[in-house]
């Protein structure tokens, strides 16, 4: 949309609103801005209200391994190397050394240079490698450079790849620069997943989340995410329930599923059994697998398995009897 001419052909396979959107950078500020506000008193209601929902018994068990089954689990440090991306890969495989029937993690999620290392490491696992990309956390880059850690990340056999969308872009209203950068960032990671992240946490409002889930759907997200993990606040609730409205309206709209991801501040059971809640809720159960739903997180696995434990055994194990993170 920026730097082309005046007006595109919409995109093929939407709806007319839908496709008309996407034509020019007017038609899509239009759109977004004409998007329905976001009811803040009563979305935090709801969603406190569904987060008191008790979860017990075989029902827990059963959420604490769907919740196993859709972790990315993560290392995005400085400090990363080869050595603790082959740690990671091996926990990621195998979650508990000690009950073979704990399911496998999604995927495992690193910078674009330790792709190959984790590729190498989970080969034949089932375990998806996933890798951020476009300057993360900030997204402050040229477009050629983001695009060439996106080609590099795919190269080295990624299979998803999390990029960061332009907020300043965004925030001054250049939603067709933002929507473009989207675009490339999908042609360039084909057939890759794309996951679009957001970052809630600088957008200024749960209106704003609203217009900038429609956005990534729009220019071809296949996930929406809230975080990089590395702005506070990173994932809510309440901005968790805005992105699956999202994708249930996009889905309801033109057929195509989608998926969300929360990331940043999920660390306990507790915590994802009130998202896993969420999303059957908001979205529905068809969402409530791998395919439409991750969790982007560090520390979450380990309790999900101290707590399975518990739900198994009557006692909690503590964290000396769980392997941690490297």
């Amino acid at each position: 949309m920026v730097d082309s001419p005046p007006s595109n052909p919409p995109k093929a396979g939407l709806p007319g609103d839908l496709a008309e959107a996407t034509r020019d950078e007017a038609a899509l500020t239009r759109f977004l801005r004409g998007l329905p506000g976001i009811d803040a008193v009563g979305l935090e209601q709801r969603a406190a209200s569904l987060a008191g929902r008790a979860v017990k018994g075989d029902a827990k068990l059963r959420a604490i391994d769907t919740a196993i089954g859709m972790v990315d689990l993560t290392t995005l440090e400085g400090a990363d190397n080869a050595s603790k991306v082959r740690a990671l890969a091996a926990k990621a495989r195998r979650p508990d050394s000690r009950f073979p029937d704990v399911p496998r993690v999604a995927a495992l999620c690193v910078y674009p240079d330790l792709v190959s290392d984790a590729v190498a490491a989970l080969r034949g696992s089932g375990v998806g490698v996933a890798s951020v990309a476009t300057a993360f956390p900030s997204g402050r880059s040229t477009i050629r450079a983001k695009l060439a850690e996106v080609e590099l990340a795919v190269e080295s056999g990624a299979d998803e790849v999390d990029m960061v969308i332009d907020r300043g872009a965004f925030l001054a209203g250049e939603y067709g620069r933002v929507f473009d950068e989207i675009e490339q960032v999908r042609a360039a990671c084909a057939p890759a997943h794309l996951k679009v992240i957001l970052e809630t946490g600088e957008l200024g409002g749960y209106d704003n989340v609203w217009r900038a889930s429609w956005l990534a759907l729009l220019a071809g997200a296949d996930f929406i995410k809230t975080s990089t993990g590395k702005v506070s606040p990173a994932a809510t609730l309440p901005v968790t329930h805005v992105l699956l409205r999202a994708v249930r309206e996009w889905r309801d709209r033109t057929g195509q599923p989608r998926g969300v991801k929360p990331a940043g501040g999920i660390r306990t059971t507790k915590d994802a059994v009130r998202y896993l809640v969420a999303v059957l809720e908001v979205a529905g159960p068809e969402w409530l697998t791998p395919e439409s739903f991750r969790f982007g997180a560090s520390g979450l696995l380990n309790d999900l398995l101290m707590q399975r434990e518990t739900q198994l055994d009557g006692h909690y194990s503590g964290p000396d009897q769980v392997a941690v993170d490297l």
